[in-house]
C-alpha cells in the first residue's frame, strides 16, 4: 500500500494524452500506439498508421507493437509485472486488457486507474476492477535516439467532404442577404423605445407616437416576411444538400474495396451515414446565422459604445468568461460526443446481427443473452448520452448565472449614470435592448463555434468513408474487347495483413479460354482467396493476373466483371421479387432471358408453382426458399449477364444429387471459361482439370481422370 500512497504523492498525472477511439475491427494496438506518439510529440493520424502498418482485423500481438514502436522511433520494452509494480511504469503505457485488447494506462493512483480503451473511451477503474482485466503484460515506450516529433495533419476540411453541390453557393448567398437585412432592421427597433421615452411623452406629442407606432408596425412586418422567406429557403437548402451530398458519398461508398467492409461492422457504417445528417443540420442551420452574428455584433458593440463605455465593458467581461468557460469544457464534451457515437454504433451492430441470426439465437436459446449483451451496449449509450447532455446542462446553467450577474450589475451602475445625467432613462432603455442583443448573439456565437469544433467527431467519421481510396475499377475508363479470356496466375501470392502468415505462396496457373476447371482442397486452404485475386476483390501481395494475356491490374475492373458471372459463398439475395433479383434489377430487365437461366439453373418450375411466380417477393434472407433453392436463384443470376467467365465457389452444397446432377451438366455445357471451387466429387467431376491447394500451395494440377484414379485408389485403401 505504501508504493500506492508514494505513487500518488508524486501525482503521476498524464497529461497532453489525447483519446484516440479505434475505427475498424482490430486495431486497438494501433489506436494505443497512435494515442502513445502522440503524447511524445509524433502526431500521426490512424489513418496513416493503417496505411503504413497493414494490419488483420484478428487484430495484432506484443510483438508487432514493438515493430511498429521502433518503426515511428519509440523505444519499446515489454514487462510481465503485478498489480503491486504498476505504480513503477513509466506512464502512459500499452497494457494487455483481456487477453484480447490493448489500452493505454494514463495515471495510477492509490484508489483509481485511469485508462484510454480504444474500443470504449476514458475509463476510470478500481484496483480491483483493474486487476480482473488486467492480463499482467505491459510495454513502455519512450523517444529513441532517432526519433522524429510529427507536426499534426491538417483537420479534415469540410470541402472536402461534401464535393460539389450544384447550386449551393448560390442559395448560400441568398440566405446570407437575408438573413443579414433581417438582422439589420432588428437594430432599429430600439430606438423607438428611446424616442417615445425620452422625446414623445415628454412633449405629449400624440402625432409622433403615431407615427413612431405605425413605422415600426411595418419594420416588423417587413421582419416576419424576410424571416419566412429565410425559413424556406433553409429548409430548400438542407434538402438539397442532403439529398445531393449523401447520394455523393453512398455512391462512394459502393466504390470502396471489399477490404473496407470487412474489417467495419455494419452499424458502425450505418452510424457514418448519420453523421452525414448532423453535419448537414449543423451546416444549414447554423453556419449563415454564424456569419451573420460575426458581423452584427460589432455593429451592436459600437452602439453600446455610444451610449456607455463603462456598462459595454462589464458585458465584454462577462461574454470573455463565458467563451473561457465553454473552451476549457470543449474537450471533455467532444471525448463524450465520440463515445456516444461509437456505443451508438454498436448497439445498432448488435441489434442488426440479432435480427440477421434470429434463426439460431431461437434454436441456441441464447435470447436472453443477446438481451443482456444488447442492453449493456445500450447503458454504455446512454451514459455517454448523458454526461453530454450533463455538461450543456452545466453550460447552460453557468451561462444563466453569468449574465443574470452581469444584468443586475449594468442595472445597478446605469442607476447612478442616470442620476448623474450621463444617461437618459430612454437611452438606458435602447442600451439595454442593444446590450441584450450583444449578449444573446455573441453568447450564440460562442455556442455554434463550440458545435461546429464538435463537429469535428462527426467529421472525421463521414471521412473515414469519403477520404478511403476506391478501388481501381472506376478509376480506369478503358474498355478492351475480352475476346480471350485465357487466365493466368504469376507466381502469386497473398496475406490479409503484415503480421499474419501467407494465405497463398507461389500460385502459377494457366486456364485455357472455354475450358473448366475445379479447384480443391480441405477447407480454409486459401481456395476462395484464390478465387477473389481472380475477381480482382482482392490484390495479390506478389505476382500478377494476367486475363487474355493483359494484366488485370492495367484493365478497368468494371469491365472485366461485366463479362463474368459468380456465385460466392457469402452472395445474398435482395428485398424485391425473383426476377428483379435473377436480373440483379436490371433497368431494362429481359424476361425471357431470366426465364431461360432459371429454367438452366434448374429453379423454373418452382418459381412458376409460387403464388406469383416471377412476381414474387423476396427479402434479403431469402425468406420462403430452401437454401438449394436460394443456391439456384443465385446461380440463375449469375448466368443473366451471358457471362464469357463463370465462377462458382460451393454454388451447389445446398442442393441434392438429382438438382445438382442436372445443374452440372447445364454448365458442362456451357462454351464459356469455368472455375468452380467444390468438395463434392459429383462436382468436381464436370471439370477437365482438378487444381489441389494445401495451405496456400498448388500440390497438383492434373487432368480429371488421373484426380478420379486417385480419389479411387484413395478410398480403396480406406
Amino acid at each position: 500500500m505504501s508504493r500506492w500512497r508514494a505513487q500518488l504523492r508524486r501525482a503521476s498525472a498524464v497529461r497532453g494524452l489525447p483519446m484516440i477511439l479505434q475505427g475498424q475491427v482490430g486495431e486497438c494496438g494501433l489506436a494505443a500506439m497512435a494515442m502513445i506518439a502522440h503524447y511524445h510529440g509524433c502526431h500521426i493520424g490512424l489513418a496513416e498508421l493503417r496505411h503504413r502498418f497493414l494490419l488483420s482485423r484478428q487484430g495484432t500481438n506484443l510483438a508487432n507493437l514493438v515493430a511498429i514502436a521502433q518503426a515511428l522511433g519509440l523505444q519499446a520494452r515489454a514487462l510481465r509485472l503485478e498489480m503491486d509494480a504498476l505504480p513503477e511504469l513509466q506512464l502512459p503505457c500499452i497494457v494487455h486488457w483481456d487477453l484480447n485488447h490493448f489500452v493505454v494506462l494514463k495515471r495510477v493512483g492509490a484508489r483509481r486507474l485511469q485508462i484510454h480503451d480504444p474500443a470504449s473511451g476514458p475509463r476510470s477503474l478500481t484496483p480491483g476492477e483493474f486487476a480482473r482485466h488486467f492480463s499482467g503484460i505491459a510495454l513502455e515506450l519512450s523517444p529513441a535516439a532517432d526519433f522524429r516529433p510529427q507536426a499534426a495533419a491538417p483537420a479534415v476540411a469540410l470541402s472536402s467532404l461534401i464535393g460539389r453541390v450544384h447550386g449551393l453557393g448560390r442559395a448560400v448567398w441568398q440566405v446570407l442577404a437575408l438573413a443579414f437585412a433581417l438582422e439589420v432592421l432588428s437594430l432599429g427597433m430600439p430606438f423607438q423605445l428611446q424616442w417615445i421615452v425620452d422625446q414623445a411623452v415628454p412633449s405629449a406629442d400624440i402625432g409622433l407616437i403615431h407615427v413612431l407606432g405605425a413605422g415600426f408596425l411595418l419594420l416588423v412586418v417587413l421582419q416576419s416576411c424576410i424571416a419566412l422567406l429565410r425559413g424556406w429557403l433553409i429548409a430548400s437548402v438542407s434538402a438539397q444538400l442532403g439529398f445531393q451530398w449523401m447520394g455523393q458519398v453512398f455512391a462512394h461508398l459502393l466504390a470502396l474495396p471489399l477490404a473496407y467492409f470487412e474489417k467495419r461492422h455494419l452499424g458502425g457504417i450505418q452510424s457514418r451515414f448519420a453523421s452525414i445528417v448532423q453535419v448537414q443540420r449543423t451546416l444549414t442551420t447554423g453556419f449563415t446565422q454564424t456569419l451573420v452574428d460575426g458581423v452584427l455584433v460589432i455593429g451592436t458593440l459600437g452602439l453600446m459604445l455610444v451610449y456607455s463605455v463603462g456598462l459595454s465593458a462589464i458585458t465584454l467581461v462577462a461574454v470573455a468568461l463565458y467563451a473561457a468557460t465553454r473552451w476549457l469544457w470543449l474537450r471533455r464534451m467532444r471525448e463524450a460526443a465520440a463515445e456516444q457515437l461509437l456505443w451508438d454504433a454498436r448497439q445498432h451492430t448488435h441489434l442488426l446481427e440479432s435480427v440477421r441470426g434470429i434463426q439460431g439465437v431461437r434454436l441456441f436459446g441464447r435470447q436472453q443473452v443477446r438481451r443482456m449483451d444488447w442492453t449493456h451496449l445500450l447503458a454504455e449509450q446512454t451514459n455517454a448520452q448523458l454526461r453530454l447532455a450533463q455538461g450543456e446542462v452545466w453550460q447552460s446553467s453557468l451561462k444563466r448565472l453569468l449574465f443574470g450577474c452581469e444584468r443586475v450589475l449594468v442595472i445597478w451602475l446605469a442607476a447612478f449614470a442616470i442620476l448623474r445625467a450621463e444617461l437618459s432613462l430612454g437611452m438606458l432603455l435602447a442600451f439595454m435592448a442593444y446590450r441584450e442583443q450583444f449578449a444573446m448573439r455573441l453568447s450564440e456565437l460562442i455556442d455554434r463555434l463550440v458545435e461546429f469544433r464538435l463537429l469535428r467527431v462527426h467529421l472525421e467519421r463521414v471521412a473515414d468513408i469519403v477520404h478511403q481510396p476506391r478501388e481501381e475499377a472506376d478509376q480506369r475508363i478503358d474498355a478492351p474487347a475480352w475476346n480471350d479470356t485465357t487466365i493466368e496466375l504469376c507466381g502469386i501470392g497473398f496475406r490479409y495483413a503484415d503480421d499474419t502468415p501467407a494465405v497463398l505462396e507461389d500460385v502459377s496457373v494457366h486456364i485455357a479460354s472455354g475450358e473448366c476447371v475445379a479447384i480443391t482442397g480441405a477447407s480454409g486452404c486459401g481456395k476462395t482467396t484464390l478465387v477473389k485475386v481472380i475477381l480482382g476483390l482482392l490484390k495479390p501481395s506478389v505476382g500478377h493476373v494476367k486475363i487474355g494475356g493483359r494484366p488485370l491490374s492495367e484493365a478497368a475492373l468494371t469491365h472485366y466483371r461485366a463479362i463474368v458471372g459468380t456465385v460466392m459463398q457469402d452472395d445474398l439475395l435482395f428485398t424485391g421479387s425473383v426476377s428483379e433479383n435473377i436480373s440483379f434489377f436490371d433497368p431494362e430487365p429481359d424476361q425471357a432471358q431470366v426465364e431461360r437461366c432459371a429454367r438452366i439453373a434448374g429453379v423454373h418450375q418452382e418459381v412458376e408453382q409460387m403464388p406469383l411466380g416471377y412476381a414474387s417477393l423476396l427479402s434479403e434472407a431469402g425468406n420462403g426458399l430452401s437454401g438449394g433453392q436460394r443456391q439456384r436463384v443465385l446461380l440463375a443470376r449469375a448466368l443473366y449477364r451471358s457471362p464469357r467467365i463463370l465462377v462458382l465457389d460451393e454454388a451447389t452444397s445446398h442442393l441434392d444429387v438429382m438438382n445438382e446432377q442436372r445443374v452440372n451438366r447445364a454448365i458442362q455445357a456451357m462454351q464459356v471459361t469455368r472455375i468452380i471451387v467444390a468438395h463434392r466429387r459429383e462436382t468436381v467431376g464436370m471439370a477437365a482439370r482438378v487444381i489441389t491447394l494445401e495451405q496456400g500451395r498448388v500440390v497438383s494440377d492434373q487432368p480429371i481422370a488421373d484426380w478420379q484414379r486417385l480419389q479411387e485408389r484413395s478410398t480403396a485403401a480406406d
